[in-house]
């Protein structure tokens, strides 16, 4: 700039030239030594440049994202937890506070996956609305193999459930499929055990410590959001209320500080266990709502989930209301050790 010129005023040679270099910087990806050499200046001319290009209004930067994705928390979300991905969703204007997971959750989780899965992945899908919400949604995958990491929660319905879950992401991936046909819980651990035994879930057992990417759902300790609650009887949920459960996940039961609680569950399930789950490297997470944010802290603080797909409704009591810990997603600790 020539000296004695208004420090708010750009002569036109230097707008043309700013303007040029930031052509060149921001629509043409040419890097600052490039521009530099053509425009016989040195690299830190060219930054000064840019620099004041931003101050002077010249150039503006616009970071735009859908509409119904909130950017600023996703990221607060994610850096308060440790989490690898974090993708808060506007919560539906019709929403209700007694409604289960907006099924825009799974549309969003679809896209997600489509990201993070990679040819020759392990997928891994458990039970729940809205990984069941997600895999309809699902309109692309890489080839990847797709494994059932729970059994469904009424053998019944499975044709509408988590078997019908993994069959449509491997028609998408053009992947196998190992569906786990048999109920989540069983009257006891002997009928469990015979069938974990039995050829088909044995072999989706054995593909459990190949997963590379699993999609979980999670409920909180109440009737309508927990499977598990649903299929207790009432003397069992009391009882497993009385060991302080604010959160389930796969069949498997949190308290509020993310320890596991009522192991002896998993005796009677059929799931993936918990230490497996921990050593998958994507664990995604699928769950939103006012009446579930508690129950998603405290799995978030239990370090088996990696990522989140949530809504506006948890992302706001994660952010003011819960304490996250030392960032367990990103340490994958256990409480328990």
């Amino acid at each position: 700039m020539s000296a004695g010129r208004p420090a708010l005023r750009m002569g036109p040679a230097e707008l043309v030239q700013a303007a040029a270099m930031a052509r060149r910087f921001y629509l043409e990806g040419k890097s600052k030594i490039q521009i530099a050499e053509e425009f016989g200046v040195s690299r830190f001319k060219v930054a000064r440049v840019l620099e004041t290009a931003l101050e002077r209004d010249l150039v503006r930067i616009e970071i735009r994202v859908p509409a119904e994705l909130d950017a600023e928390r996703s990221d607060a979300l994610r850096a308060r937890y440790g989490l690898r991905h974090a993708v808060v969703v506007e919560s539906p204007a019709e929403a209700e506070d007694e409604s289960p997971d907006p099924e825009n959750l799974g549309e969003v989780a679809a896209d997600l996956l489509g990201e993070l899965v990679a040819e020759g992945d392990v997928l891994g899908l458990a039970w729940g609305r809205s990984t069941i919400h997600m895999a309809a949604a699902l309109d692309r995958l890489p080839p990847c193999t797709v494994v059932q990491l729970t059994g469904v929660y009424d053998a019944g319905t499975a044709e509408r459930g988590s078997v019908e879950a993994v069959r449509r992401a491997a028609q998408v991936s053009g992947g196998e499929a190992h569906p786990i046909y048999a109920p989540m819980l069983l009257p006891d651990p002997a009928t469990a055990a015979a069938l974990r035994n039995q050829t088909g879930i044995a072999r989706a057992f054995d593909y459990f410590d190949k997963v590379t990417v699993a999609a979980v759902s999670i409920g909180s300790w109440e009737p309508g959001i927990s499977t598990v609650h649903d299929m207790l009887t009432d003397e069992e949920r009391a009882h497993y209320a009385s060991l302080g459960v604010a959160a389930e996940m796969s069949a498997h039961l949190f308290d509020a500080s993310g320890r596991r609680v009522g192991r002896d569950l998993g005796e009677r399930c059929i799931t993936v266990e918990a230490d497996r789950l921990r050593r998958i490297p994507e664990v995604v997470a699928i769950a939103g709502g006012h009446r579930k944010a508690a129950a998603i802290g405290a799995v978030l603080r239990s370090g088996l989930v990696t990522s989140l797909v949530t809504d506006t409704a948890a992302a706001e009591y994660l952010l003011t209301e819960s304490e996250p810990g030392p960032r367990p997603a990103l340490e994958r600790a256990d409480p328990d050790n």
